[in-house]
């Protein structure tokens, strides 16, 4: 069986969830205070973050990661496209997040960050998510009609606008009709923590 070591309010962990609870399979959820993290993290992950997903011998960090593991060990339903030109495209939009969004993400989420940085941080990310908006006049989800990987990738940020103080105009609202697609997916439903569910109330 699987375990994934899940951090209870981070964005990060939140994606491997939702991934989990859409394949609908047999794991185990083990809550970290990230404030106050088990010893043994650091063991599994050198960078003592979260999530950390532990399969037998194999122990494997970082979200993406984790989730392409668990797309291709159980196949249905698929979350990256069949197609490997299609997925090729796939895994450099999730690269294109991570730089270009959640870089800007790890700054608000970092107590360390000054306010400084978690203005620019919030002015980057309302400039980055008004810049795909369009997107969403004329397809459902990031790759059409089909839910994938990269939105699972965008929900836990969409979910956490509030939370980080993040005010959108109204060139957004195709972006914000997708989120609330996102947000009613059976899936990410379950995938939600108590402390995720009072981020928006």
């Amino acid at each position: 069986m699987m375990t994934l070591y899940s951090g209870i309010t981070c964005p990060f962990s939140q994606r491997c969830r939702i991934v989990l609870f859409e394949k609908g399979m047999d794991f185990e959820i083990k809550d970290v205070d990230i404030f106050n993290k088990p010893e043994d993290l650091a063991v599994m992950n050198p960078y003592n973050q979260v999530p950390v997903l532990v399969e037998r011998d194999l122990v494997l960090h970082e979200s993406n990661i984790i989730n392409e593991y668990i797309d291709e060990r159980f196949p249905h339903p698929q979350l990256m496209p069949a197609d490997p030109v299609q997925r090729a495209r796939g895994r450099l939009f999730l690269y294109r997040l991570e730089r270009e969004l959640f870089t800007h993400v790890q700054v608000l989420e970092n107590a360390a960050s000054t306010k400084k940085e978690q203005e620019r941080a919030r002015e980057a990310l309302t400039e980055g998510l008004t810049l795909i908006a369009p997107v969403f006049t004329k397809q459902k989800f990031v790759l059409g009609e089909e839910f994938s990987m990269i939105d699972v990738s965008l929900a836990p940020l969409l979910w956490r606008l509030d939370h980080y103080g993040i005010k959108l105009g109204k060139s957004a609202a195709p972006l914000l009709k997708y989120a609330e697609r996102l947000f009613q997916r059976d899936a990410f439903i379950e995938a939600l923590t108590p402390a995720e569910k009072a981020m928006r109330r």
